[in-house]
Parts: structure tokens; sequence; C-alpha cells
């Protein structure tokens, strides 16, 4: 590997570490290192990723927790459904190629873009530590985010971001930081999994941990320092949609061309 492949991949894992930790989708980041500089295969590239998701989370955890922005007791009802869906969504993704599945990420996004921009003030709220969802809407709903969490990956934490702050009521930071903790911790069970089915590259995988832990690790503190994280995780979240959905739908090469 040269030093500009090895920078790239560096520099890419920092940032989709803080991406990952302030809002969601920077594995679109590092599956695209993985495959296209690195030249793994798909599921190979799916399965190498999650050594660096496990490494960002795991070091974002550490920063929120530090700083009193995370509730471990208050999380533990949806700990359970994320975690059963996850490891069920792990197993799936070593069963059938995760590519067939993701026309349901395009419309989800569009879904997801129409839903954060209609009242924004709905994002911006603080924690209402009373309340509590209760456990019909807990189960299914974070479930079926495990489940995709666990298939994919790629966008878990934006559609985690809205089951928290739009039904659990947390702030995004607050919510940011439950998320983090719990992607860290059904990971280890992914990478239990995939490197059981031979799919996870440690050489690559590694390489790209090591970015993403940095990269969790400072923007898990800018989230907890910063008076107006949670207007910046916000306006962050609306433009990795928003880039998202131009990506995955090919708009990108038609406003170059236009």
């Amino acid at each position: 590997m040269d030093w500009i492949t090895l920078m790239i991949a560096l520099f890419g894992g920092l940032v989709a570490g803080g991406i990952n930790t302030l809002a969601g989708n920077g594995s679109a980041i590092t599956l695209l290192i993985l495959t296209e500089l690195l030249g793994l295969s798909p599921n190979m590239a799916n399965g190498s990723n999650r050594l660096g998701v496990f490494a960002g989370s795991a070091s974002a955890t550490l920063l929120f927790a530090r700083s009193g922005k995370l509730n471990f007791k208050r999380s533990q009802n949806i700990l359970w459904p994320t975690l059963v869906g996850s490891v069920v969504g792990f197993w799936a993704a070593t069963q059938v190629s995760n590519e067939q599945f993701y026309w349901i990420f395009k419309i989800m996004l569009v879904v997801m873009l129409v839903v954060i921009l209609v009242n924004p003030r709905r994002w911006l709220i603080t924690t209402q530590k009373d309340f509590k969802l209760s456990p019909w809407i807990v189960w299914p709903l974070f479930l079926a985010i495990g489940f995709y969490g666990g298939f994919i990956q790629m966008g878990m934490g934006i559609f985690f971001l809205a089951g928290m702050v739009l039904a659990a009521r947390y702030s995004i930071i607050d919510a940011n930081g439950v998320k983090v903790w719990l992607v860290a911790f059904y990971t280890l069970f992914g990478i239990a999994i995939f490197h059981w089915q031979g799919l996870i590259d440690w050489k690559a995988g590694g390489l790209l941990a090591i970015g993403q832990a940095v990269g969790g690790f400072l923007a898990a503190r800018f989230a907890t320092k910063h008076p107006k994280a949670n207007l910046w995780a916000y306006r962050l979240l609306v433009l990795i949609i928003v880039l998202a959905i131009l990506r995955l739908f090919g708009l990108f090469s038609w406003l170059t061309a236009g």
C-alpha cells in the first residue's frame, strides 16, 4: 500500500468517524474506500467496515459517558430490541448480498429528508427525562432499526436518531450518546459473526478503524463542549441526507454534466 492510499484511508476514516458520531451514514465513505480504493468485494467490505464502526463508536462513547451525556440506565429498554435486531441483521448479511436491498435505503432516505425538514423545531428539543416510550412502540421500532444496522449499517445512525428524537424525546446530542454506545455494543457481535464467516480483512479494516477512532473522539468532544451542538448536529444531518440522496440517485454526475 503506497503512502497516498494510506493517507486517504486514514483521513477518510477520520471524517467518517466524525460523521457517524454526530449524524450517521459515515459508512458511505468507508465502504467506498474499502471497495474502490482497497479493492475489497462488497460483502468483505461490509464485514471489514465493522472494525472502524466499533472503534469510532467506542471512542465516542467514552467521551459522552465522561461528560455525563450518556444515561445507561434510562436507555436499557432501547438496548435489547436494537441488539436482537442487529444480531439477526448480521446473520442475514452473511447469507445474501446487501446490494439487493439498497433501493430500500434510497426510499427511506427521501422519506427521512421530508420528516427532518418539516417542523425542524421537533429536532431541537431538550431531552424529556420523565417521558417513557411504550414497549409496544420500542420493540418493533428499534428491532427494525437494529436489523437494518446489522444488515447494512450505512445510514443506521440517521434512522436511529429519528426514533430517539421524534419517538423517545431525546435531544440530538443525548440521542447520539446512546447511539454510539449501542452501535459499539452490538458491533462486537457483528465482528465475531463476520470473522467466523471469513468476511473481515483485518489489515484494511484496521487501517480505517484508526482514523474512525480519532474522528469519533473529536466529534464527541465537540458535541459535549459546544453550546450549539444540537443545532450543528441537525444541520449536519440534513446535509448528509441530501448528499446521500444525490449520490444514490446518480444526481452528482447529472449536476456535473449540467
